[in-house]
C-alpha cells in the first residue's frame, strides 16, 4: 500500500464530494463519521469542538479510482477511522508520522484502532492506553417490553432545558466523561442539537430520556439514554428507547443504531430484549 495512496484536506465540502458516497454505502458502521462530519458540514468546527481554532483534518484512501476508507482528525488531535486492514493501519501510521502529524489517540471498530493504536506505537514510541469501549448495536425488528411501564413519551422542550442539562451531566459522569455541561458551553458539547424525549409517569413526573442524532445517509443513533439510579429497574428505559426509535422509524429512518459499554450487561440485554441486534466492538485509545 503506498502511503501517497491517502489523500488528506481541510476542506470538508471537497473531501464529501469525494468520499460521501463511500461513507453513505455503509451506514450502520460509518454512523459516527456521517453524524460527525456533517455537524461540521453545517456549523463549522467551533461548534463541533471547543479545542481551538486548528482545522480538522480529513483523509480518503484511494484504490483503483474508488475510496476504501476515510479519517479524520478534531483539533483536539483525536483520530477517527474507518475500517482498515492491518497493513493498512501500519502504512497510515508511518505516513502520519512521517509528515509530522500529532494524535492524542484514535477511535474505529476494535480491530482497526488496535492495529493502529499498535503501529503507531512502533513508528513514533507513543504508548497506547485503551480509554473507550463500546458495542454498536442496529435495530432487528422493534419488540415492546411486556409488561409496559404505566406514562407516555414527550419530546422535551426549552422550559426543560435546566432539567436536561442536569441528568446529561449525570450520565457524563456515569460513563465517565469530563465534560462540562451548562447553558455557557451547552452549545460545544456533543449533547447539543439533539432531539430528545423525557418518560413521564401518569402524574406528568419525568422518570428516564433518550437523545438522537438528527437523520444522516437514513440512519438515526440513540444517544444518550438515561435513567437516574434510583429510578432504575423498572422499565423506564425500555420504554423511552422504544418510543424514540419508532420516532425515528416513522420520520423514514432505513437504520436505528445505538452504542453500549459491553461491560455492562443489563443495558445490553435491555436492548437486545427490544429487539436490537450487536454488529460490532468499538475501541478508542490515548496515546502518551
Amino acid at each position: 500500500m503506498r502511503p501517497d495512496a491517502w489523500h488528506l484536506t481541510e476542506d470538508i465540502d471537497d473531501f464529501l464530494a469525494r468520499a460521501g458516497d463511500f461513507l453513505r454505502s455503509r451506514p450502520v458502521m460509518h454512523n459516527t463519521p456521517l453524524t460527525a462530519l456533517e455537524k461540521l458540514r453545517t456549523h463549522g468546527a467551533d461548534a463541533a469542538d471547543a479545542h481551538g481554532a486548528e482545522p480538522t483534518v480529513f483523509g480518503r484512501l484511494e484504490s483503483g479510482g474508488e475510496v476504501r476508507a476515510v479519517l479524520y482528525r478534531r483539533p483536539s488531535h483525536r483520530l477517527t477511522l474507518t475500517s482498515l486492514a492491518t497493513e493498512q493501519a501500519d502504512a497510515l501510521a508511518a505516513h502520519l508520522a512521517g509528515l509530522g502529524h500529532s494524535l492524542s489517540g484514535v477511535t474505529a471498530d476494535r480491530d482497526t484502532a488496535t492495529a493502529f493504536a499498535g503501529a503507531w506505537q512502533r513508528h513514533t514510541g507513543a504508548a497506547p492506553e485503551r480509554d473507550w469501549w463500546g458495542r454498536l448495536y442496529r435495530l432487528g425488528t422493534l419488540t415492546p417490553p411486556e409488561p409496559f411501564p404505566a406514562g407516555r413519551g414527550r419530546l422535551v422542550g426549552e422550559r426543560d432545558h435546566e432539567h436536561l442539562m442536569r441528568w446529561c451531566r449525570q450520565f457524563a459522569a456515569d460513563v465517565g466523561e469530563a465534560v462540562c455541561i451548562d447553558t455557557a458551553s451547552w452549545a460545544g458539547t456533543r449533547f447539543a442539537e439533539k432531539r430528545y424525549t423525557f418518560w413521564e409517569t401518569p402524574d406528568g413526573t419525568p422518570v428516564s430520556m433518550a437523545g438522537v442524532n438528527p437523520m444522516v445517509a437514513g440512519q438515526v443513533r440513540v444517544d444518550p439514554v438515561y435513567t437516574p439510579a434510583h429510578l432504575r429497574g423498572r422499565g423506564y428505559a425500555a420504554a423511552v428507547t422504544v418510543e424514540v426509535t419508532r420516532a425515528a422509524l416513522a420520520a423514514g429512518a432505513r437504520h436505528v443504531v445505538l452504542f453500549t459499554n459491553p461491560a455492562n450487561p443489563i443495558s445490553n440485554a435491555l436492548y437486545q430484549r427490544i429487539g436490537y441486534v450487536p454488529v460490532t466492538d468499538f475501541t478508542g485509545y490515548s496515546f502518551s
